[in-house]
């Protein structure tokens, strides 16, 4: 994206050229209003947050609901695929290339069965850990991408995370959870001004329970 903006100098008009880093933040979740609240749509939720806070709103586009904002010279592309979790690849392999992001400015917000309730961490790449959204996701562009994985607790019997991850937060689990959301809004600013490795050395302490 560029900007330009003018000088005048003894009658003389001046156009200068700033050109915008550009990062695609993905927050994995399935559309529709059967799945708000629950576990599987946390990444939604970190998104929605974002959002809220810097009083923006998605946009129904291609293969998702986009936000975009400026936050000290960088562009965020807020990205809330509606392809279905199985199939957020598509979406985040879409965004990438119509916006020419480098998958080094990507992160992906995803539950984590694997994480306690209100855990949180941040890493730079990585296997998909059995979850089907970043399964596609890496099928498509790989595994060297950035993820923040929004920890959902396992307290479920054998042959149960289909229900788990498809059920709703209960008030309580949103009172433990909701501080976790508002540190993933500070970590995808921090991300897009200062890097992943200061991102992950200042908030990953942070996210352990």
């Amino acid at each position: 994206m560029l900007i330009y903006y003018y000088e005048l100098s003894e009658c003389t008009l001046k156009t200068k050229q700033i050109i915008l880093d550009k990062y695609l933040i993905c927050g994995l979740g399935n559309p529709g209003r059967e799945y708000e609240g629950t576990r599987h749509n946390t990444g939604f939720m970190v998104l929605d947050a974002f959002a809220k806070a810097s009083n923006i709103v998605f946009e129904d586009k291609r293969y998702g609901f986009v936000a975009e904002t400026t936050v000290k010279g960088r562009k965020i592309i807020l990205l809330k695929p509606t392809t279905f979790m199985n199939l957020s690849g598509n979406a985040v392999r879409y965004w990438l290339n119509k916006e020419n992001i480098d998958q080094s400015r990507l992160l992906v917000v995803s539950d984590d069965v694997a994480l306690p309730l209100g855990a949180f961490r941040l890493k730079g790449n990585g296997s998909n850990g059995g979850h089907n959204g970043l399964g596609h996701i890496q099928q498509l562009i790989g595994q060297n991408y950035a993820r923040l994985r929004m920890g959902v607790g396992n307290d479920y019997p054998r042959g149960g995370q289909v229900d788990w991850v498809l059920g709703r937060y209960s008030d309580e689990e949103m009172k433990e959870l909701q501080p976790a959301i508002d540190l993933g809004v500070d970590i995808i600013k921090s991300f897009a001004l200062a890097g992943l490795d200061i991102t992950m050395n200042q908030f990953n302490k942070l996210g352990k329970k």
